[in-house]
């Protein structure tokens, strides 16, 4: 762990913290600070004074996280209070990147305005930002407007979504670089109707997902595209969970890991898994998948930090 920064912010420096208990799978080890900013001044005056060789890592509320079970070496930081307020202007919301997707929609859809597929989508706006989160065939890059980010050195910019050059699950917003708002374009509709249509979203998702297990979300990202013969107008959009099922791997087990005998895309920490089984039972599925269909699955859920030392 590096020695103690000689900055002096009013948000809370802690060293050496774990970060298990921030993420939903429940796994990792420590991180070498963790920083949760006051306000956006406090986090651009420490970003500012940081040393530029140190690492950043912007976290949400750990909803698509493995953090390896020998922690990360760098500055996490995690926004809080202050980072969650959500308002509509007429057709614009602005949401703080600490605000979550489905508060949002909420708070939209009672004053007429439609983001309801942010609803089930788990997590907070900055990780539906940077990883253009989407449900029901609707993106963050369709709605989103624009961002206010704090940039490593400390620098606050407003950037256009076009800036982001949203594709699939990625955006290209550097690295270290903090989104604080988002402001969304939303289609207007009734409250009422919005309201019903998010309830039949969550029943939808109950009786398909593992809900109540510790998850984080979607393991892999669906296939583009495949085809069986080769020829372009034999390619078909496929699922995850339907390779994976194909595979032979629905409920598989790692230790105290688990692909989800619910829906095959999920893997699951049954209690007790360390993030090594959770990736490496991944890992067995990507491998299973790819020698029964010829198919690669691309992870979607971020794995960073390092493993575990080794056991004496």
């Amino acid at each position: 762990m590096r020695e103690r920064p000689e900055l002096h912010p009013r948000g809370t420096l802690t060293p050496n913290r774990a970060l298990a208990d921030l993420t939903w799978l429940r796994v990792g080890g420590p991180a070498d600070w963790l920083f949760q900013p006051a306000d956006e001044e406090d986090l651009s005056a420490f970003l500012a004074a940081l040393p530029a060789d140190v690492a950043v890592f912007p976290m949400g509320v750990g909803s698509n996280l493995i953090v390896r079970d020998g922690g990360i070496r760098a500055v996490v930081i995690r926004l809080g209070r202050g980072f969650n307020t959500i308002r509509v202007e007429g057709g614009q919301v602005f949401a703080g990147a600490a605000a979550l997707d489905a508060h949002v929609a909420r708070k939209a859809a009672e004053a007429g305005s439609d983001l309801t597929f942010l609803r089930t989508i788990p997590g907070s706006i900055g990780g539906a930002v940077r990883m253009n989160a989407g449900c029901y065939g609707q993106y963050v890059a369709d709605r989103l407007e624009s961002v206010r980010v704090i940039t490593r050195n400390g620098e606050a910019r407003s950037l256009k979504a076009a800036e982001l050059a949203m594709q699939y699950r990625q955006t290209t917003l550097p690295d270290g670089w903090v989104i604080v708002e988002a402001v969304f374009n939303a289609p207007q509709g009734d409250a009422a109707e919005l309201a019903a249509r998010m309830d039949e979203q969550l029943a939808k998702r109950d009786a398909s997902q593992p809900t109540k297990d510790r998850t984080a979300g979607s393991t892999f990202r669906n296939p583009a595209g495949f085809s069986s013969t080769g020829r372009a107008d034999d390619v078909h959009d496929l699922k995850a969970w339907s390779v994976i099922d194909a595979a032979g791997m629905r409920g598989a087990t790692r230790g105290g890991a688990q692909m989800s005998p619910m829906h095959a895309n999920f893997l699951v920490n049954t209690g007790g898994a360390s993030a090594a089984d959770l990736e490496g039972l991944g890992e067995e599925v990507r491998k299973r998948v790819f020698q029964n269909s010829g198919i690669t699955l691309e992870w979607e859920i971020m794995r960073l930090g390092e493993a575990a030392p080794p056991q004496d």
